[in-house]
């Protein structure tokens, strides 16, 4: 644990921590404060609520889907600080927009007709922000670390990114939302300034042409990366992961107004749980392995995160709320018979979850060759994208024809099965072919 951390002290790790630590502050900052304004000050529906939920989590997810080859192209043939300066100064005029949006909001002045709209408009800019950025966080890890560090960084970012994702969801529910407007845009700019600190980090090989042709790309690199078993099994397991956990962030908020009769700080604080456990598991499972890259406690994981999920459904389920029909905030929340066995299962849910992920993404980045894996995690991204898309649309379904959202958790539980049957395949396969990174012959493009 002592290793892990001593990496914050070293320039090849540090700016990019700390830049991808803000981005994600940002991105979360923004996207809760707008959709605990619109779910708590402009719908009053479970159903609309759910809707607008699985909305903005598909518009902030479809630029992975759509743009990640040509992410993973750049962020294998260009050089990733450089990148990361251009796509952090995008994130200063994106947030700009959405803190219009966010002003307007707050004004009451055409919300429906310009405020939703513009914020709309920066959530789906920053998911194409996020779409860049995310395939070099990981590929820069194995080319600044060492062989023994990659791990531990990878557990570190991915600890960071949720304890950002903690922060700014905690404060978008408890700060108004002129002041989120203002937050996000000096957040921009501080995220600027230290990825400029980035050191370089030049392609591992002569830079060549890229397919600016996002359909076409996009299917050789998917097919590319999924001819090897053990990513392919990688990446579904991911997937699934992510499915449930995009289904999980749209449920919460419609679920802590409707089923829990709670308000936004409420919401606010399951988010930030979730956030901190995804921490705790994603540091955790590295203590365990010992900076092994391994997948052996990712099924037993997994099961246990289906079992807490299990748990969380049947404490909703039987949850009894305040029969004047006033909200909970914090401390009557806080004060629930209930409240800890199910603030217990959301912990962990996230916990497990994390000690589930964390091992699958460092496989990624050190199966194929240095030179590789932006593109694989772009492929992984894409994959991710889409099934998550997917687990949003299916939300919509089920909400439309009157399924509500604590029964759409049975859900998220059953997909930890499938998670589970594919992180015992990949399992096999690496102890069957404990092979070196890049045996395979890497990703073919």
């Amino acid at each position: 644990m002592t290793g892990s951390f001593a990496l914050l002290k070293q320039r090849r790790f540090l700016p990019l921590f700390v830049t991808q630590l803000l981005g994600a502050f940002n991105d979360n900052l923004f996207k809760n404060a707008m959709v605990l304004f619109v779910v708590y000050g402009v719908f009053n529906d479970e159903a609309s609520e759910t809707m607008f939920s699985a909305v903005a989590t598909a518009l902030f997810i479809i630029p992975f889907f759509l743009l990640s080859a040509l992410a993973g192209q750049l962020a294998d043939t260009r050089d990733k600080a450089r990148i990361i300066r251009i796509v952090k100064f995008c994130e200063i005029l994106i947030m700009l927009v959405g803190g219009i949006g966010l002003m307007l909001a707050w004004m009451g002045f055409a919300v429906h007709l310009l405020a939703i709209p513009l914020m709309m408009l920066a959530l789906f800019a920053m998911g194409i922000h996020s779409t860049f950025f995310g395939p070099i966080k990981y590929a820069i890890l194995p080319q600044h670390l060492k062989s023994d560090e990659v791990l531990a960084g990878t557990g570190l970012v991915e600890a960071g990114t949720y304890i950002a994702i903690l922060a700014g969801t905690i404060l978008a529910g408890v700060i108004d939302v002129e002041w989120a407007a203002l937050g996000v845009v000096l957040v921009a700019a501080i995220g600027y300034w230290t990825g400029r600190k980035v050191p370089p980090a030049p392609p591992e090989h002569e830079e060549h042409g890229i397919d600016w042709h996002i359909v076409r790309s996009s299917i050789a690199l998917v097919r590319g990366t999924m001819h090897i078993p053990r990513l392919y099994l990688a990446i579904l397991s991911i997937s699934f992961f992510w499915t449930i956990g995009a289904v999980l962030f749209i449920q919460f908020p419609p679920l802590v107004k409707n089923i829990l009769h709670a308000d936004k700080s409420v919401a606010s604080l399951f988010l930030a749980i979730f956030s901190i456990g995804i921490a705790i598991g994603s540091v955790a499972v590295n203590r365990l392995l010992k900076g092994q890259v391994s997948a052996r406690y990712s099924p037993a994981s997994v099961i246990v995160m289906g079992v807490f999920v299990l748990a969380f459904y049947w404490v909703c389920r039987n949850w009894e709320h305040d029969p004047s029909g006033v909200m909970y905030g914090i401390d009557g929340f806080l004060g629930h018979a209930d409240v800890i066995p199910l603030l217990g299962a959301l912990l962990g849910i996230a916990i497990s979850g994390g000690m589930f992920v964390v091992p699958l993404y460092a496989f990624l980045t050190t199966t194929v060759p240095k030179d590789q894996t932006a593109r694989t995690v772009a492929a992984n991204n894409i994959v991710n994208s889409g099934a998550m898309v997917a687990g949003s649309l299916l939300a919509i379904g089920l909400g439309l024809v009157g399924i509500g959202v604590v029964d759409q958790l049975l859900m998220s539980a059953v997909m930890c099965l499938i998670s589970a049957w594919l992180a015992v395949k990949l399992h096999k396969a690496c102890d069957d072919s404990p092979a070196k990174a890049g045996e395979d012959g890497g990703v073919r493009v």
